[in-house]
């Protein structure tokens, strides 16, 4: 089965990237008449709901491996209007943006690991799980002000053997959404060896992380 494929419907086809997938099950826990769970085979319905219902839960995705295609009147997915990255307890960093993820710009939601264990870098596949990483999703809030533009393009550039370089407005959120910081330009952890994440503090080298990256 191919990564990516098309499911569709009279009135919405559904977009999967099953290398983004990392399995939060929103789409079967919210739509489970669309979405069907432990089945072989096809397992997007798009016909068994709403196009507005289907819509809604494919743009709550975390990974973006879910999205549409807009059709006829269907209008297209919009950008947010506030840039965020969310700090997941225990795992990975969930941005919703207008994002170029090192030259992917296909979802406005990416999921980047930052444990540093995916087999999947710059996205997260789920080894924070079973590497039983352990990252507090609440970190200390950092005095910012809102900046005077709070959304359009961020690029995060995943660096050679090193952190993520984000730059373009962001806030920064925990796991329960308080804002913990406010950028233009930011460096992320994703070695999982940080002493102050999410941001970078270097230990990467001590650490001898390697992953590919720009240099």
């Amino acid at each position: 089965m191919p990564d990516i494929d098309e499911y569709k419907g009279a009135k919405v086809t559904v977009v999967n990237d099953g290398k983004r997938c990392i399995h939060s099950r929103y789409c079967v826990l919210n739509l489970n008449n669309v979405f069907l769970p432990n089945v072989d085979g096809p397992w997007i319905k798009p016909d068994a709901a709403s196009r507005e219902a289907v819509v809604a839960v494919v743009e709550k995705c975390p990974s973006g491996a879910l999205r549409y295609k807009a059709e006829g009147d269907t209008a297209p997915e919009h950008a947010p209007t506030v840039n965020t990255v969310r700090v997941w307890e225990n795992g990975p960093l969930a941005f919703s943006a207008e994002s170029n993820v090192g030259g992917d710009t296909s979802s406005f939601r990416a999921t980047l690991c930052r444990c540093g264990k995916s087999f999947n870098k710059p996205y997260c596949d789920g080894m924070h799980r079973k590497a039983r990483f352990e990252a507090t999703g609440e970190p200390d809030e950092q005095k910012s002000e809102p900046p005077t533009v709070r959304n359009g393009p961020l690029k995060v550039t995943p660096t050679l053997n090193g952190p993520l370089h984000v730059e373009g407005a962001l806030e920064i959120c925990s796991a329960s959404g308080r804002t913990i910081a406010r950028e233009m330009e930011t460096w992320l952890c994703r070695c999982g060896h940080s002493k102050n994440k999410p941001f970078c503090d270097g230990s990467h080298e001590a650490a001898g992380f390697t992953a590919p990256g720009e240099a």
